[in-house]
């Protein structure tokens, strides 16, 4: 059984949500960020770094979500929620899903806490805000004109783990100026994948009964 490390609505979403749809069986164990749990001894035995998600695989422990849903689609391959390896698809599996967590998750983590670059500068920190906003809104761009060409979902009619991954971060990005559903194709595809059942079951487990992005 899988134990995920998690916080609401945090980088654990992606993999959550594909635990569900794998129908895998595993156990939620809360790190509560409100209390700084990520920072205790107990928790940075697991992950030196003090950041969630971390998954636990037997002997295995795993961080970083893009890492851990891949292990996962690896894991459970008869699920088809990537291509297989060595193919065409799989190194665009691969692309989109690296362009999702180092290009857009990366902006929109600068974008949410930006004083962590600017320090206690207001000033700086809205520049860094606002200059965050607009790099992570030309990935949304490039996203909407991939799924134009090539939807509804990332890989056309396929489900894969990336389209998980692209709620995960719509939701952090809701309160944009410009926000992710503004996007006709965009929106298509958050339509589409989070009303699959597993979806809202992470999210409801998680304890998020609001609109989920």
């Amino acid at each position: 059984m899988y134990q995920l490390h998690y916080f609401p609505a945090n980088a654990n979403a992606a993999p959550h949500m594909l635990l569900e749809e794998l129908g895998a069986k595993y156990e939620l164990l809360l790190v509560d960020r409100t209390k700084d749990a990520q920072k205790s001894k107990e928790y940075l035995k697991l992950n030196p770094n003090g950041r969630i998600p971390t998954l636990v695989d037997n002997s295995l422990v795993l961080s970083e979500a893009a890492a851990i849903v891949l292990h996962l689609v690896d894991q459970h391959g008869r699920a088809g929620l990537a291509p297989k390896v060595g193919t065409p698809e799989r190194a665009k599996f691969y692309q989109w899903l690296t362009f999702l967590t180092n290009s857009l998750q990366e902006e929109l983590m600068i974008w949410q806490y930006p004083e962590r670059l600017a320090g206690k500068n207001s000033t700086a920190t809205e520049v860094v805000k606002r200059s965050a906003e607009a790099r992570a809104r030309s990935f949304l761009d490039v996203v909407e004109d991939h799924l134009k060409a090539n939807g509804p979902l990332f890989l056309g009619n396929k489900l894969s783990a990336i389209d998980f991954y692209l709620v995960m971060l719509c939701r952090w990005a809701r309160p944009m100026a410009r926000p992710p559903r503004s996007r006709f194709n965009i929106a298509k595809l958050l339509d589409k994948v989070t009303a699959l059942p597993s979806v809202r079951r992470a999210y409801e487990r998680e304890g998020i009964t609001d609109e989920i992005c």
